[in-house]
């Protein structure tokens, strides 16, 4: 084991440990071996970092134009493109994400800064046709507050980007915290920040687990909204606690992506899309395609060539150039994939490819995995799992296959695959997912929103429209009249 990294927390413009000194481990599931310490933050850090928040709302942040705020978000999204290569080997080293994948992603980011950037100055209120005369009425938006934004360990650069723009652009304050799991990225990203000539205060980064981190921080009274980004049974914790403060709440919760495969459609395409959708990431994406329905006439030659294309991808080193899929990220992951393949095939499943871990290999891996599932009943079918493990089911109608793609808790997103325009935005139109990709999958833009529906969550993230999310109107009325208004209980 080499040399272990010790980090600090970011409250209010300093770099701290936690203040009863408390850390815990950061593991590299490469090797399975601890290569950072992390702070574990106490309830007195957390309030310390939304009260920092909090003062930095009245301070030169708060008497900045939006120009001003768009200035130094720019600042950011340059100064996060330059250190692309460095951020995105520490994710790669904390997560076991590819290392292409992690440097790709803090470049590509860098766009959803420069987008808010030039959003900042754009958002303006309304002046309003009344129906009373001598009144001039007029809207205006004004920020939330303190955000507070909890991070999860998958993508966390990304997910706290596109947290990150629309909350800084509109003049909000923030708090975010790191996931226990992965936290260095986030902190790096903390020194940026400060670069980046954003004042003391305004960005604020705490790590820490769920209790008490997580609960003072999504309950806390001056914490004005709440941006969730994991699992759905944190997200209930986080929906009780807001009942203390009532904060608003945007939750981005799992999937269990359909991908859809007609008849008709370029196999080739379809296949490319397939490995893509599910050992992407390792499959640890929350819009993971891990649930395959394939039309029974092209299922037999669809899945000849996508087992040869899982069975040819490198595992190994997420640092090294030649690999193609890295480890998976926690030990619990490991454990739930081991199980829930055991028991696909003790409810009838058939594994067409890979089932097992790799762990020879010297940290969390494994193999890309296919499993031919009879019926909707197999619990990979409905379970998120969070990993290299595709669930396959055939289909003769499109009603069929409507019906076993809506036939989830979660509704995220979901792939089609087919030549028939007209199917295509019937198909569009009725599955339950607040994202389609259409002969393409895991497309993303910093114009576009994406979330979910269902128990994959509500609210929704990037595109112009989280401007708005992270503000609230604020109606004026103004009399033009120079005459007195007239006393209520006096006759007219």
């Amino acid at each position: 084991m080499g040399d272990v990294i010790t980090y600090d927390m970011l409250i209010d413009g300093k770099w701290v440990q936690a203040s009863d000194g408390g850390t815990f481990e950061s593991i590299n599931p490469a090797t399975n071996q601890t290569w950072a310490k992390v702070p574990a933050a106490t309830e007195d850090d957390v309030n310390l970092a939304v009260e920092s928040a909090h003062k930095a709302l009245s301070g030169p942040w708060g008497k900045m134009t939006p120009s001003q705020r768009g200035k130094l978000l720019g600042n950011l999204a340059r100064l996060l493109a330059e250190n692309s290569e460095k951020i995105g080997r520490i994710e790669t080293t904390d997560t076991g994400k590819m290392l292409k994948e992690t440097k790709w992603q803090c470049q590509y980011i860098a766009e959803y800064l420069n987008y808010y950037a030039g959003a900042a100055d754009k958002l303006h209120g309304d002046t309003l046709p009344i129906d009373k005369p001598d009144m001039f009425v007029f809207t205006q938006r004004e920020p939330l507050g303190v955000i507070a934004a909890v991070i999860p360990w998958n993508s966390q650069m990304f997910l706290s980007i596109v947290k990150i723009g629309p909350a800084l652009a509109t003049g909000n304050t923030m708090v975010l915290k790191a996931s226990e799991h992965a936290s260095a990225p986030l902190l790096e990203l903390g020194k940026l920040i400060s670069e980046a000539g954003i004042p003391d205060g305004v960005v604020n980064i705490v790590t820490g687990t769920g209790e008490p981190c997580g609960r003072v921080l999504t309950s806390h009274p001056k914490v004005a909204r709440v941006a969730f980004t994991g699992g759905t049974e944190s997200a209930r914790h986080i929906i009780r606690n807001t009942a203390e403060n009532f904060a608003e709440v945007s939750l981005e919760l799992g999937g269990k992506s359909p991908f859809i495969v007609f008849d008709d459609a370029n196999i080739e395409s379809a296949v490319n899309g397939a490995v893509a959708g599910i050992f992407g990431a390792s499959g640890q994406s929350c819009v993971a395609g891990s649930r395959l329905y394939l039309h029974e006439d092209i299922a037999d030659e669809f899945l000849e060539r996508l087992i040869k294309i899982a069975k040819d991808i490198k595992i190994g080193d997420p640092l090294a150039e030649e690999t193609q899929m890295g480890p998976l990220c926690t030990t619990g992951q490991m454990a739930l994939a081991k199980e829930q393949v055991e028991q696909a095939v003790q409810e009838g499943g058939t594994i067409l490819t890979g089932g097992n871990d790799r762990e020879d290999l010297g940290g969390l891996y494994f193999e890309p995995t296919i499993i031919d599932c009879p019926h909707n009943e197999v619990s990979i079918v409905r379970t998120e799992l969070f990993g290299p493990i595709l669930a396959v089911q055939r289909f003769r109608t499109e009603d069929e296959v409507l019906a076993m793609a809506n036939a989830s808790d979660y509704g995220l997103a979901a792939g089609i695959f087919t030549m028939h325009h007209a199917r295509a935005h019937r198909m569009s139109q009725n599955i339950k997912a607040g994202i389609i990709w259409v002969n393409t999958y895991r497309a993303i833009s910093p114009i576009a929103e994406f979330g979910g529906m269902k128990h994959s969550g509500h609210g929704r993230e990037a595109g112009f429209q989280a401007m708005f999310d992270y503000t609230r109107p604020k109606t004026v009325w103004m009399s033009l009249s120079e005459e007195p208004i007239a006393n209520p209980f006096q006759p007219r």
